[in-house]
Parts: structure tokens; sequence; C-alpha cells
């Protein structure tokens, strides 16, 4: 039976400052679709609003823009996927065997609150799937809880983006918050690489994440291993 994989992405275009852009970083979905494609496994593209889904002008120069990128950015068919995404209400839980939550800081705004996103991340988690996210993707993951009323990522092990990232990255004083802090509070045990911007991703039960751009390969095959 082939697997079918749920991909995450964003709508959100700029932080607060609207001359200030941003949205996904591109190879962190490129990344994983081309591992998921490799597998044969159907992917679909969801956003909160559904339609265009902007893109983190940095993710597109180098050195972070590679050759999966690249090719997504030459195929109007790819690119047709962007411009085109699903909403949540369009989307059956029970077609899907994963959800893998895109970042750039855009996620940061319009994933953490969304109850349709958390609503099909329960239903999939709850029926026996795999919840995953890189990088700023674990926003999407701060408030979803089961239906038993327990936060998904209480007690769990998990990662992202780090404060040490974001500082480093130059962006500590534009994001809205500080989503390393978010996730402790909620009780997850937050890990990171003793280097930042090396890859690392963590896997505790059907819950895989990984930790910046550079760890998009590696969540997916986590993912790939567990289904």
């Amino acid at each position: 039976m082939t697997r079918r994989i749920l991909l995450v992405v964003t709508n959100v275009a700029h932080f607060d400052d609207p001359t200030e852009p941003t949205g996904l970083w591109l190879s962190e979905l490129t990344h994983a679709y081309d591992i998921f494609a490799a597998q044969g496994y159907e992917q679909r593209l969801v956003s909160v609003k559904g339609g265009l889904s902007p893109l983190e002008p940095r993710s597109l120069r180098w050195p972070n823009i590679d050759a999966s990128a690249k090719r997504w950015l030459a195929d109007p068919a790819f690119m047709a996927l962007l411009s085109n995404t699903a909403r949540p209400d369009e989307i059956d839980p029970k077609d899907f065997d994963a959800i893998y939550f895109t970042g750039g800081h855009a996620v940061m705004y319009d994933f953490p609150d969304d109850e349709e996103l958390q609503r099909l991340t329960r239903d999939i988690y709850e029926r026996g799937g795999v919840v995953a996210s890189v990088c700023h993707g674990y926003c999407g993951l701060l408030n979803t809880r089961l239906s038993d009323g327990s936060l998904l990522v209480a007690g769990r092990r998990l990662t992202g983006f780090s404060w040490t990232e974001e500082v480093l990255a130059g962006v500590a004083k534009q994001v809205p918050y500080n989503a390393e802090e978010e996730m402790k509070r909620r009780g997850a045990r937050f890990e990171k690489a003793l280097l930042p911007f090396v890859p690392k991703a963590v896997v505790d039960g059907r819950l895989v994440t990984g930790q910046n751009p550079q760890s998009a390969k590696v969540t997916a095959e986590r993912v790939v291993a567990l289904l």
C-alpha cells in the first residue's frame, strides 16, 4: 500500500515588520519531498489558508540554496504545488500516514494556533501515524492536544531551531517569541546538537523532529524508517 505524506507549509510572507520578508525555507520542503518521492510516497501540500506559500528570500541565496531547491524553482509543476496548496478542511486525516511540518520563521505566526492543523495532527497521530517537523516547523506542535487533553509534546524528546541559532542568524530581535523556551514551558525535553547549524534529528516514538535546515534530510529519513 502506497504511503501518503501531508506536508505543511506557511502562508505568511513577513515578520511583524512588513518590510522584513520571510516565508517557507524552501530546502526544508524539497529535501524531504525528494526523499519521500524516492520511496514512491504520495505527497500533498497544505497550509492554514490554502493557496500560495511564499518563500523565505534568504533560503534562495547562497549558501542556503542547493541543487534540490534550484530544481524546484526551475520546474513550473513544482512551483504550482506551492501556489495551490490545500486548506486543512479539504484534507481527510484518514488518508495520510504522516504529517511533516516545514519551517522558515514565517511558521512561527500561522502554525501554533491553527485548530485545523492541530486536528489533522492529532487525528494522524492517534491513528498510528507519524508526526514530524523540521527547524521552526516544531512551532506547529506547540499547542496540539491529544484526545485526552494532554499536550502532544509534554514529556517528549524533541528538537527544533534553537535560541542560539536565532541569535547567530541575526533574527533574535525580530522573532515573535523564543520557540525553544516555549517548548520547554510545555514540558518538552528539548535537545540540540553540540554545534549550531549541524544536522540533528530526534525520534521519540512516532514523533520525529529535526533541528535546523541542515536536518531536513535526516528527519525525512527517520520518517521513512518508521513507516
